[in-house]
């Protein structure tokens, strides 16, 4: 029955993710790479995460749609000494050449993980070395995963820090670990037998705290996607949570927005018989979220959900390790783009300009008064950046960079970045790299620019050019 196969799924997949784990935990301390050092890695090897762990290394998780450009700047700000990369990757009908983007000569190893890849029509390019694709090598800094893989024997060793994504956003192990597990297990009321999908890229935190250490932590079975939403066509997710019977389905709004302007029937022509919970991610900082609104709201909880399944708003940031605030199913009110109440331990505040907290319905500035478990430590290598960033502007306590509402029932809103980032399509945007952007046009002048809406609440950024 379906019990037996996911136990027997779980069971398979979980021995052979420690012995992969295992063998490259090895493989990284061959190169005397172990113990404090900052290592950058594509966000589809996802094993490299854990044995980083277990050599006491701390690892940087980079998105991999960066350009060459932003890469190299992460690199070097985090003094990164591996590089774990892939050669390409389909994304849709799209071939992208990963290496077309390294650009570590200074480093001392990239270590290549090849894999075997069917083409969109299904037929396989190759059998061992991926996408054959021309690969840029220099034998002298460059290995071979299956390489040095083969070679090592396995061992365990003990778990040190990790950090977060680009800009330095450091977590350490003990606080990180306990709350992705605490916030996946309560959060998404996982119980054992339970199937998680995530549509997240490991590359940002959702997939980097509920896809990898959340999920291994609560021994739940997890499925690791890798493509955009619409390709084959729109209904690629639900075909997914038919197949493989998930029970927990977790995205974005910008991912639920472009699904519903296709027809319902992408969604309908798939059982989804087993699915309990529709989780919506809301993530500010550095990540990819924002506030999902009612129509996209209401089409997920109808016509995804099928009316039964709760939609569980989730807000956070990269900088938080995990949610902040949240509802938890069936204990809590939900509504339509509200982030409800402040998970286990979590003090929430609304402030006005002069830093004085706002008691009962108001809105304000959105802080926290407290420490959690996973907030970050420190921006890697700049503890003052860190100090400026988010305890400057309100001393004593947390800034999220976030406006929020707290209405009538007591249930907090986030209303939207109060700094000077734009929020395009989930993804955080800086308005001076915006700006700078425009520096090199022959007709430039002064810039500035700002956030405009669409039809949709769909928005994107909006650029003045002076003479």
């Amino acid at each position: 029955g379906r019990e037996t196969t996911l136990k027997t799924m779980t069971k398979s997949h979980t021995g052979n993710y420690y012995g992969g784990y295992a063998v490259f935990a090895n493989v990284l301390k061959s190169k005397g790479r172990y113990g404090g050092h900052v290592y950058a890695h594509d966000s589809r090897t996802s094993c490299s995460y854990v044995c980083m762990c277990q050599t006491r290394a701390i690892h940087s998780v980079v998105f991999g749609g960066y350009s060459a450009e932003s890469l190299a700047e992460r690199i070097l700000d985090g003094n990164c000494k591996v590089l774990v990369t892939a050669d390409g990757v389909f994304r849709g009908t799209k071939n992208l050449h990963m290496n077309a983007v390294i650009v570590v000569e200074h480093q001392k190893n990239l270590l290549s993980t090849k894999k075997a890849l069917s083409q969109p029509n299904g037929t396989p390019k190759t059998i061992v070395h991926g996408y054959n694709i021309d690969v840029s090598w220099n034998p002298k800094v460059d290995v071979w995963w299956h390489d040095e893989m083969k070679k090592q024997t396995m061992s365990v060793n003990p778990c040190g820090g990790s950090t977060g994504k680009p800009k330095g956003c450091l977590h350490t192990t003990g606080g990180y670990m306990v709350y992705g597990a605490l916030t996946f297990k309560y959060v998404f009321d996982y119980f054992p037998g339970d199937v998680f999908f995530c549509t997240g890229d490991i590359g940002w935190l959702t997939g980097h705290t509920y896809i990898v250490y959340g999920s291994l932590l609560n021994t739940a079975t997890c499925i690791l996607y890798e493509g955009v939403p619409t390709h084959p066509d729109a209904g690629r997710y639900w075909e997914v949570v038919e197949k493989y019977g998930a029970t927990h389905f977790y995205t974005a709004p910008t991912a639920i927005r472009t699904l519903m302007r296709y027809d319902d029937a992408y969604v309908t022509n798939y059982a989804r018989i087993h699915c309990r919970y529709s989780l919506q991610s809301l993530r500010s900082g550095m990540g990819n979220g924002e506030p999902i609104n009612r129509d996209a709201w209401f089409w997920y909880q109808k016509i995804v959900g099928e009316g039964r399944c709760p939609i569980v708003d989730t807000y956070w940031q990269t900088e938080t390790g995990g949610h902040l605030l949240t509802p938890i199913p069936f204990c809590t009110p939900l509504k339509p783009g509200c982030a409800s109440l402040p998970f286990f331990g979590v003090e929430p505040a609304i402030l006005d300009e002069e830093g004085n907290e706002i008691k009962g319905p108001g809105k304000g500035y959105l802080v926290i008064k407290r420490p959690w478990p996973a907030i970050m430590r420190t921006v890697y290598g700049d503890h003052n950046r860190f100090e400026q960033t988010y305890f400057s502007k309100f001393p004593g306590y947390y800034f999220t960079g976030d406006g929020g509402m707290r209405d009538e029932d007591g249930l907090y809103w986030v209303t939207g970045r109060v700094d000077d980032m734009l929020n395009v399509s989930g993804h955080l945007l800086s308005t001076t790299d915006v700006e700078a952007s425009l520096m090199g046009h022959k007709k430039r002048g002064r810039n500035c620019s700002g956030p405009s809406s669409t039809p949709g609440q769909r928005r994107m950024p909006l650029l003045f050019r002076g003479a």
